[in-house]
């Protein structure tokens, strides 16, 4: 049985599943393709009738060089600004809406992959869920305005602009798919932890979410100008297009996602406009004090990008890869890091070898101090901040990965036994009781802005005294600055005089 919903550009069809309605392929902004391409989104035509939302909407056109197993699934398309909504109900009533931001490196990825179906998560909580795409790669970050794409419009931060008129869409629209759009909560993994993050510092964003969820991602280092447009210059280069760059607006799909093979960091950048300062300097000013924030990583998160057969490395070899982690001034320091990391696993009876401590080096250089640096500047102004750590072990690779990267997300969703493929999650009754723990605490944060419920107990408010930690695992709760020696010679890299 299908449901019928009137939007304010006309009437939706979604399906009826057992629990729940779900709505997908809803377009929020017009195709960005022919002479929309690198514009910012434009506001969907109204149409006659009643229009099918009840299968998904193309993805982005995906970077090449992605293994199959990380790209979106289906059709690719530049007429890809679609999202899908899942709500228990469309009867006026005000539920918090929890709106996804994919990750992909923000150069694949789409809202309907496997593990995203809002469905689950819209049950337990009687929540809505909303997941989206947006432009990813050359169409969504390429940055042209110094190569005169000024000229006809092309704006910076094409793919965060996509994400700010779909919040817009909500806004304007989820009331009557039984949600409050007063209660948005934006989260985000990876690229998409990255996303959320700038959005706290993008004015088109202001007043279109109350609360925000960073999983393994930020963007406390974001480019400017002069470096995208280097990095533009490269990519039109290798399109043939240095003498015409015009012309990128005509170019094949198919040769512009070739040429990102030499891309460089095609990201969110600061354009002094879309994006006016670095986010970590934005929240460091007060500019969303009012939103009440989650971040948290993942144990091991660069254990999912490193080979499953590496040959062993010597201890020269440890200091120069771990050297390649640290900050420039603190490069000396290397071996002092090795010896405390070492020390640590060695304690907590984690694997300690030369490439397990380069692995726990990267995971902090790269996820968990940049995320605990947000959470510290953003507590200075919101008390309402919340850390967590995900220590949840995978069974892939006969448990070489750890709780690596991204391995949350199945249990945050509620799709753990339903896709038909737990080999990285794991699955049976204790991962049942993680998921069931993890998707109480984002449907708590979502409607009261505190994620404590009584699965896990009492979460209290990070802060640099306690750094009170919600870890998640086969035995959840918190824990008072876990790991914090590691977190500590970080510190002393930062703020010692003579790194």
């Amino acid at each position: 049985m299908n449901a019928d919903v009137e939007t304010t550009h006309g009437t939706l069809r979604g399906a009826a599943r057992e629990g729940h309605l779900a709505f997908r392929g809803v377009p929020f902004a017009q195709s960005p393709d022919g002479e929309r391409r690198f514009l910012a989104p434009q506001p969907v035509e109204p149409w006659t009738g009643v229009r099918d939302a009840l299968e998904p909407g193309a993805s982005a056109p995906q970077d090449r060089l992605v293994p199959q197993s990380f790209r979106a699934n289906g059709p690719e398309s530049e007429d890809c600004l679609f999202l899908n909504v899942y709500t228990p109900a469309t009867d006026g009533g005000r539920r918090p809406v929890l709106f996804w931001i994919h990750g992909g490196g923000f150069s694949h990825g789409s809202g309907t992959q496997r593990h995203y179906d809002g469905g689950p998560l819209a049950e337990r909580g009687d929540v809505v869920v909303v997941t989206i795409n947006y432009r990813v790669g050359a169409l969504g970050y390429l940055y042209l305005g110094g190569h005169g794409g000024d000229r006809w419009g092309a704006a910076a931060n094409a793919g965060q602009l996509d994400q700010i008129a779909a919040l817009q869409w909500v806004h304007d629209n989820i009331a009557v798919f039984g949600g409050d759009p007063d209660n948005v909560t934006i989260f985000g993994q990876s690229a998409g932890g990255a996303a959320v993050s700038t959005l706290l510092a993008m004015p088109g964003a202001r007043g279109l979410f109350a609360k925000a969820i960073a999983q393994s991602g930020t963007a406390n280092r974001l480019g400017g100008r002069d470096e995208a447009t280097t990095t533009a210059t490269a990519y039109l280069e290798r399109l043939g297009l240095t003498d015409n760059p015009d012309a990128v607006r005509t170019a094949s799909v198919d040769a512009m996602l070739e040429a990102q093979g030499a891309r460089g960091a095609l990201r969110p950048l600061v354009d002094g406009d879309t994006l006016p300062d670095q986010p970590l300097d934005a929240v460091r000013d007060g500019f969303v004090s009012d939103v009440p924030l989650m971040v948290g990583t993942a144990r091991d998160e660069q254990k999912l990008y490193v080979a499953p057969d590496r040959a062993p490395i010597d201890d020269s070899e440890l200091e120069r890869q771990v050297r390649a982690y640290l900050p420039r001034r603190a490069a000396d320091q290397a071996a002092a890091v090795i010896e405390v990391y070492r020390k640590s696993r060695n304690d907590r009876g984690l694997p300690a070898t030369n490439h397990d401590i380069v692995d726990a080096v990267a995971t902090a250089s790269r996820f968990r101090m940049p995320g605990l640096r947000l959470a510290e500047t953003q507590r200075e102004h919101q008390p309402k901040t919340f850390v967590y750590q995900f220590d949840w072990e995978s069974p892939a690779r006969r448990g070489a990965l750890g709780a690596c990267h991204g391995l949350e997300i199945p249990f945050v969703f509620g799709s753990i036994g339903r896709t038909g493929d737990d080999r990285m999650s794991g699955s049976g009754p204790e991962a049942d009781q993680l998921s069931g723990q993890m998707m109480d605490a984002w449907i708590a944060f979502a409607r009261t802005g505190d994620p404590a419920h009584d699965g896990i107990g009492a979460w209290p408010a990070y802060d640099r005294d306690d750094r009170q930690t919600m870890v998640f695992g086969r035995e959840s709760g918190v824990q008072a600055a876990p790991f914090e020696e590691e977190r500590g010679v970080w510190e002393s890299m930062i703020t010692s005089p003579t790194s």
